[in-house]
């Protein structure tokens, strides 16, 4: 059952974010072990399945990528292989928001179509003022 004050929720959350920070830790941990135990190569992009009596273990590795825009531009102009870069690479526009507020509206209104908007999970931060953080 939830507090019913505002206080009350406030350190049930504090409570509920110590227990989840205790538990990803507890779990990541284990995973390290399993990882070793299983001789699994972070290194590659790959998925490695192992089966003991009734249970499935699966263990997928990827390599996350990121790639200078202005340098690759550059390295592939230079090497004269500007056309593969829309094929080889996707190019994904992102908005900047401090920039678009500061921009007038007559440019930015006609581009309102192109921007989806949605609200996203809103964020917390709460502090025990006795314990401090």
């Amino acid at each position: 059952m939830l507090p019913k004050t505002l206080k009350g929720l406030s350190s049930a959350w504090i409570d509920a974010k110590e227990i989840e920070r205790q538990a990803v830790e507890k779990r990541r941990s284990i995973e390290d072990a399993m990882k070793v135990m299983m001789e699994i190569d972070d290194m590659n992009d790959t998925t490695t399945t192992k089966r003991i009596e009734d249970i499935r273990i699966k263990v997928t590795t990827r390599l996350n990528r990121k790639i200078n825009s202005e340098k690759l531009q550059d390295l592939a102009a230079e090497s004269g292989l500007s056309e593969y870069l829309p094929t080889l690479f996707r190019w994904k526009p992102e908005i900047n928001m401090s920039v678009w507020k500061k921009t007038d509206s007559s440019i930015t209104d006609k581009l309102l179509d192109a921007v989806t908007t949605v609200p996203s999970r809103p964020s917390f931060n709460i502090i025990n003022e006795d314990e401090g953080e």
